[in-house]
């Protein structure tokens, strides 16, 4: 349906809301009231070991959980203990955010759920009815929010929505940006101090990314700040006219916050159009990673990985805030395993980041040399594409790793990275007309599997302390699309390949060490938590979206017709008693 006047759209949103509430207490008339513990500053900053309060654990984005009762030595005892179906298929991608006992996961189809995390009963389901004219790219969500009493989700038609956490109705609901014109929402919002804090994609539709922050209590908005810098902002000079009003530099990913700096750290999306001669220039903060004052939104540093960026490698990864020690020196760091290619290290202050550190994790030939002081590359102009000038290059346009989240072990100190190898592309670009919500990449790309390949994707381990890779698992037919989670029982968990796995290696040697096939493939985002002294490790699995279309493109190169199941399930496990 069309989008309804403000007045019209509210009456409309509290018959929905009714609706839905009246259906669940219906069929649950004798249920309790469900016990809810509020999520305050002091427990997002200090998170209890057996909750998961956010996208990956913790503020610093390591994807650890300190929980060590599955360990190296039982993890072969590891069972699924419950399972619950989604309802709706597509990439399931949400990792399962539990707080004291209760989980909250978000799928494709705008919906969130709340499950009694010991059982798997369904507690509510909450399902957003979207206009009819919604463009569904990239149909998944990456997750929820929580504080107070409130659960936050973003939406497909750029709405941040806070529900009660008990019911599961709407509280506030706030628009974001206009998702006729292109934006569209499914990141997983971060809260610091009192705010929720999105991000909008659409980078492909010729938007103007930024970051907003939203009063938790009531939804008004505190701040905005953008990352493509408009007239007069520093930075707008690298972008020739009025290429800037469409410049993408997306966030779609949850960002890192830092609380002694206050600071948060985000990654940001590929330029608009695709082609970097129809804006030349080095098109700031496009493809960066950038900080911004949590409080006041006010843009405090950045670093640009790409300048002009013409082979859709988005950086839109968070960085992991890890100490690392080097040369004799704690190094206060951003560690990022970037799409294009590159591990970079680098240092946080508070107006400044500086660059340490950076070198290739997978076979990349487009930069030439790297500046040792800048970090700046230089690029080898054969392998970038122009308009009417196709190149080929490596890693493919899906890069060496994607958006799926890398870990971090403080027991090992070593990052574990998903990876893809042995992918390359090939993309041509063409002149492109800007229309409102429209595609506007304004290329055209193919990918393709290396002459020689002897496997596709990967898991690697890297000693930060060394710059070194110690270990790499290699999976022999698939590519990996699995997010990483590092746990205190020496373990890591990831899925990611098409044989529907969901597997833990050894984090200190990369041995395979125990798995369990799913009813799909596992692109989800692990966690682990506990209730009553058992540790849990719960992961949705359901393929789509990107990892769909790198298998579509693999089988066509490679001549298979390998398919994987769709349909979104939640997992999770623990030891046999």
């Amino acid at each position: 349906m069309a989008r309804l006047s403000t007045k019209r759209l509210g009456v409309t949103l509290l018959v929905a809301v009714a609706v839905v509430a009246t259906t669940f207490r219906a069929a649950n008339a004798q249920a309790p009231e469900m016990d809810y513990t509020p999520v305050t500053d002091e427990r997002l900053r200090t998170p209890d070991d057996a909750d998961w309060l956010m996208y990956r654990g913790t503020y610093n984005s390591w994807g650890y959980s300190a929980l060590d009762q599955i360990t190296t030595d039982n993890v072969s005892r590891l069972v699924p203990v419950w399972s619950l179906s989604t309802g709706v298929v597509s990439g399931h991608q949400s990792p399962p955010i539990v707080n004291d006992g209760v989980m909250f996961v978000t799928t494709p189809e705008d919906q969130v759920l709340a499950i009694d995390a010991r059982t798997g009963d369904l507690i509510w389901r909450h399902r957003r009815q979207l206009p009819e004219e919604t463009l569904r790219a990239h149909w998944t969500n990456r997750g929820v929010g929580l504080y107070g009493d409130k659960v936050f989700y973003t939406t497909h038609d750029a709405f941040v929505v806070a529900l009660d956490a008990k019911t599961g109705e709407i509280v506030w609901e706030s628009s974001v940006a206009d998702y006729r014109s292109g934006y569209y929402m499914t990141m997983a919002p971060l809260i610091a101090n009192g705010k929720v804090l999105v991000g909008a994609s659409g980078g492909e539709r010729g938007i103007r990314g930024f970051v907003a922050a939203y009063d938790a209590a009531t939804g008004d908005e505190v701040w905005r700040s953008y990352t493509v810098p408009g007239p007069g902002e520093s930075g707008n000079e690298t972008w020739p006219g009025d290429t800037w009003k469409t410049g993408g530099a997306s966030i779609w990913v949850t960002g890192s916050f830092d609380p002694d700096l206050n600071l948060t750290y985000w990654g940001t999306g590929n330029p608009g159009p695709w082609i970097g001669d129809q804006r030349p220039g080095d098109n700031l903060f496009t493809n960066s990673v950038v900080a911004f004052d949590a409080d006041t939104g006010e843009m405090k540093a950045h670093h640009q990985y790409h300048h002009n960026g013409s082979w859709d490698w988005d950086e839109v990864s968070a960085p992991l805030l890890i100490d690392v020690r080097r040369d004799g020196r704690t190094i206060k760091s951003l560690v990022h395993p970037a799409r294009n290619g590159y591990l970079w290290l680098l240092e946080r202050e508070a107006n400044a980041i500086n660059f340490v550190d950076a070198k290739p994790y997978v076979d990349q030939n487009v930069f030439a040399s790297i500046d040792p002081v800048t970090g700046r590359p230089t690029y080898d102009q054969e392998r970038k594409p122009g308009t009417g000038k196709p190149a080929t290059f490596c890693p493919s346009l899906w890069g060496g790793k994607d958006w799926p989240p890398a870990a971090y072990s403080p027991q090992t100190g070593y990052l574990y990275i998903p990876a893809n190898e042995n992918l390359c592309s090939t993309l041509v670009g063409r002149e492109v007309e800007y229309r409102p919500g429209a595609g506007y990449t304004g290329a055209t790309a193919q990918t393709f599997v290396a002459d020689g390949a002897d496997h596709l994707g990967e898991i690697q381990a890297w000693d930060l302390s060394t710059g070194e890779n110690v270990w790499t698992h290699e999976f022999a037919e698939s590519q990996n699309w699995g997010p990483i989670l590092a746990t205190g029982g020496g373990l890591i968990f990831s899925g990611g390949t098409h044989d529907r796995y969901f597997r833990a290696f050894d984090a200190r040697t990369g041995e395979l060490l125990w798995q369990q096939r799913t009813n799909s493939g596992v692109t989800g985002v692990p966690s682990s938590y506990s209730i009553d002294g058992v540790q849990y490790i719960a992961v949705q699995s359901g393929w789509g979206v990107d990892a769909q279309g790198m298998q579509r493109a693999v089988n066509t190169h490679l001549g298979r017709n390998i398919q994987v199941p769709q349909g979104g399930v939640v997992w999770v496990f623990a030891l046999r008693q």
